[in-house]
């Protein structure tokens, strides 16, 4: 063996062994999911692992409440290619607490929604205005508009349809 290969063997015990050898009287060893007290006790440790991109999605800042909208879905009906459109929906906070509106995002750049930016006093009433863009947009058309807040599920949807009647082909100059 090398003195290098041997140095380096050496390091890594030194580190790998010193970390808890000097474990104090108090602590408890951390048990792993399968093993079991002599009392038959649960395990201690059964909290399951932290997933940083899922834990942070579902966890909302600060206390919860509940939204309830007068309607989750509005239809436009018939309107020609190239219009723009736009549709209050209604919602009251229905928790004890203030309802605080995250944000708002439509599922393409043709649906644009507006939150109020201030939060929403208990029992009090609020509208989310949703503009709809059907330039380009041809036939049966379905957006939605997520919403998140402090409630519980975080985000609620809101759905959007329309019929939209193509618009007829420019003609094209006489040669």
């Amino acid at each position: 063996m090398s003195k290098l290969t041997l140095a380096v063997s050496i390091i890594a015990s030194c580190f790998l062994f010193s970390c808890g050898a000097e474990e104090s009287s108090n602590s408890k060893p951390i048990q792993t999911q399968d093993e079991k007290t002599e009392a038959g006790d649960p395990p201690v440790n059964t909290k399951p692992e932290f997933d940083p991109a899922k834990d942070a999605a579902d966890v909302p800042a600060g206390p919860l409440t509940g939204i309830s909208f007068n309607e989750y879905a509005h239809d436009f009906g018939v309107m020609d290619e190239g219009d723009a459109v736009t549709h209050y929906f209604e919602f009251t906070n229905t928790g004890a607490e203030p309802l605080i509106l995250d944000k708002c995002k439509g599922s393409c750049g043709c649906t644009v929604p507006q939150c109020p930016k201030e939060p929403i006093a208990p029992g009090a009433t609020g509208k989310i205005e949703v503009k709809f863009n059907s330039k380009g947009k041809k036939n049966k058309q379905t957006k939605k508009v997520t919403v998140t807040a402090n409630t519980d599920p975080a985000q609620t949807i809101l759905t959007i349809t329309a019929d939209v009647t193509p618009a007829a082909p420019a003609a094209s100059p006489v040669k």
